[in-house]
């Protein structure tokens, strides 16, 4: 009887091996992926438009960083970056329109929590940009610092992160305010400019971004206050292991790219590489590509699309751009930042 039972054992552990090796060894084309392949187009969420990360011009072409990043997923999967919709989200829209499948990727500046994963059904495929929130006031209220914004009228846009972090802020620090909440960031930066509130919170990249949109920007200044943690990033759907696999290994690539010089300019010269990680990340050693459901080559052709990180960040968000940015934590782990991600291998 003894030998029986483990011989049972032996042949239920067996017939499990072969199910776990089965299902490692099923292509990751599946779900999302298959739905985008037969669309011909990938879905994209992007924000209304905030200068520097996605905006529209006249002419109806989008531009901005995580613009950007929509293309290099599609230049990833169809080696065009042409092959992305556009479709702008509002704050309180952005998840639920994930959730129920408008788009297939979320690229609009949100911040990576526990509650919007855990709760809301959600997977944030890595950081693509360490933001914090910080506050802009009105020049003629002549402060230095956020600790002495005592009594201030405060514009924040409501169901963000953001609202509940200037709560946070004020509390822990025994200061009082009077909060002006609305529904889009437009309205608020709207009653900021007509004088309706003397501050205006949002993360400090944005901050540079509305700025711009003031008919008076120099009445305006950021203080150096950064007052949270804001990792913002890519989100998919959390039902859909592999389509989030594909997202966030193209969010890696761009940082890879950098690290290993590897740029749209430079993209040729790679595939001549007789580099050991260089032939890895081109696509011509280790088959990498083809365990995601994408061809080998999909993170050169991520680049090819709109650059490595590097390429992106400075075209949109840099020191020579209308923002002005400097990379500070965004800079690779090797120069001085936090930018890290797992080798392509």
């Amino acid at each position: 009887m003894l030998n029986a039972v483990k011989t049972h054992a032996r042949y239920a552990f067996a017939c499990l091996g072969a199910a776990v090796l089965g299902a490692a060894a099923l292509p990751a084309a599946a779900g999302t992926l298959d739905t985008v392949k037969q669309r011909g187009v990938l879905q994209c969420g992007v924000s209304e438009g905030l200068y520097g990360f996605s905006e529209r011009n006249a002419q109806g072409q989008w531009s901005g960083f995580d613009v950007d990043f929509c293309r290099s997923v599609a230049g990833a999967i169809f080696n065009d970056p042409s092959k992305v919709s556009f479709v702008p989200l509002s704050a309180s829209d952005r998840f639920d329109a994930l959730r129920a499948g408008k788009v297939d990727l979320l690229s609009r500046n949100s911040t990576w929590t526990l509650e919007r994963e855990a709760g809301l059904g959600l997977a944030f495929a890595g950081v693509t940009y360490h933001d914090g929130q910080g506050f802009m006031a009105q020049r003629a209220l002549n402060v230095t610092s956020a600790l002495e914004l005592e009594g201030a009228k405060v514009c924040v846009e409501a169901g963000t992160t953001t609202q509940a972090n200037l709560a946070d802020f004020f509390r822990a620090n025994a200061m009082k305010y009077e909060e002006h909440a609305f529904p889009t960031s437009a309205e608020a930066l709207g009653a900021f400019e007509a004088g309706r509130c003397n501050v205006l919170t949002r993360d400090q990249s944005a901050l540079f971004a509305e700025r711009l949109k003031l008919g008076k920007p120099g009445e305006a200044v950021i203080l150096p206050d950064v007052i949270s943690k804001e990792p913002l990033g890519p989100v998919t759907r959390a039902d859909d292991f592999p389509w989030f696999n594909i997202v966030k290994w193209v969010n890696f690539a761009l940082v890879n790219a950098e690290e290993l010089g590897v740029s749209s300019a430079t993209a040729v010269e790679a595939m001549a590489s007789g580099k050991p990680d260089v032939r890895r990340f081109v696509g011509t050693e280790g088959g990498l590509g083809k365990m995601l459901g994408l061809e080998n080559d999909f993170a050169l052709r991520a680049v090819r699309a709109a650059g490595n990180y590097s390429e992106i960040y400075e075209r949109n968000l840099g020191v020579q751009s209308r923002l002005g940015i400097p990379r500070g934590l965004n800079q690779l782990w090797s120069t001085g930042g936090i930018l890290y991600a797992p080798p392509l291998r």
